[in-house]
């Protein structure tokens, strides 16, 4: 598991990286630098090990520029597909993935936080980048699936005609949900994760209906519903990932 869990914290930290100073090379070169720097702190220094660590780090530095070009102009499904094949190789692939240990399993034995001594350095990567992918590369997935579907117009971006604008407060929530299910889900409470869900549906409705135009009532609601389940989605794949 520890292969998945650099893919994930790559792609999560590349997205980070990309919020907070949007430039392609610099996010993609954080993300690829990040997983090389802690698979080699984790001592996953096999064969397979080092070759599995530099493809993770080339698709994490190509990840900020495939949906730049996905979302400006271009194909969005490209970089979806650049996704799921590098996440479905290191799932069949994570069989050869070493033990783990070096300074990263030092650390998990005197880390003071009771969740994580003592845990494996596999099932600790697994989490983190768990935890990763629910903040910015949540948001990067949804819009990706919104674009491709066509339920999101990439040139109305910003406009008074764009959905994201009118739905206030989606890419600062959207995390948060995220980050709140997996939460409930890891501590086995599921029931209450549903009422999260449930009751963001609740809270959005006057809003939803609340248009007077017809068509916009549409096209509000379809793009909360796909953008919902893709963003709940993220959360749940990362629970089941955490459980296998």
């Amino acid at each position: 598991m520890s292969w998945i869990g650099l893919l994930l914290i790559g792609l999560g930290l590349t997205d980070l990286a990309f919020s907070v100073r949007p430039r392609t090379f610099l996010a993609g070169a954080t993300g690829a630098v990040s997983v090389l720097l802690l698979g080699l702190l984790a001592d996953l220094t096999t064969v397979a090990d080092l070759v599995a660590l530099v493809l993770i780090a080339v698709v994490a530095f190509l990840w900020s520029p495939a949906v730049t070009r996905g979302l400006g102009g271009g194909s969005p499904a490209m970089p979806l597909i650049l996704a799921g094949v590098a996440l479905s190789l290191v799932l069949v692939l994570s069989v050869y993935a070493g033990a783990g240990g070096g300074a990263f399993g030092r650390w998990l034995d005197g880390v003071p936080l009771g969740a994580l001594r003592g845990m494996e350095v596999d099932e600790a990567l697994l989490l983190l980048g768990a935890v990763a992918i629910q903040m910015s590369t949540g948001n990067v997935l949804v819009r990706l699936v919104l674009a491709a579907t066509g339920t999101l117009n990439p040139a109305r971006h910003g406009t008074r005609g764009d959905p994201e604008v009118q739905l206030k407060g989606g890419r600062l929530l959207g995390p948060m949900e995220r980050l709140f299910i997996l939460c409930l889900g890891l501590a086995g409470q599921l029931t209450a994760a549903s009422i999260v869900v449930a009751a963001k549906g609740l809270l959005r409705f006057p809003e939803l209906t609340s248009r007077r135009e017809q068509e916009r009532i549409h096209q509000l609601t379809e793009y909360f519903l796909v953008g919902s389940f893709v963003s709940w989605s993220v959360a749940l794949s990362a629970l089941v990932l955490l459980a296998s």
